[in-house]
């Protein structure tokens, strides 16, 4: 099993921590049970997960209203890092949260020990 962690800016700032506690306790619940799926089973496929290249996968989930939520993550050894999440709005992943989850993504890498 993985263990989850949610990227720490230089700062001590953990964005998408703070992204997911604005939302409503139902959506956190349903969100926490997709990531429980991935943390007990990655790496898995759609519809639950798809790669985005560079290492970076999206966590895809589906919360009421038909509205859809994603957090992006990739492995670090023996963890899951969280570097971004979103509301999904449009068809195609934004390109600003991709730039986000890799500027994330390279700075954990640098900075935090195996």
């Amino acid at each position: 099993m993985f263990q989850v962690v949610f990227y720490k800016s230089k700062a001590g700032k953990q964005p998408v921590l703070e992204w997911l506690r604005g939302l409503d306790e139902a959506d956190r619940r349903i969100i926490g049970s997709d990531l429980r799926t991935v943390q007990i089973g990655f790496p898995l496929g759609m519809p639950l997960c798809r790669s985005l290249g560079s290492q970076l996968w999206e966590l895809r989930t589906n919360l009421s209203s038909r509205r859809e939520a994603r957090l992006i993550f990739f492995q670090y050894g023996v963890k899951l890092v969280i570097v971004g999440g979103f509301m999904k709005k449009t068809q195609k992943t934004p390109e600003r949260e991709l730039e986000i989850a890799r500027k994330r993504k390279e700075e954990h890498e640098e900075n935090a020990p195996f």
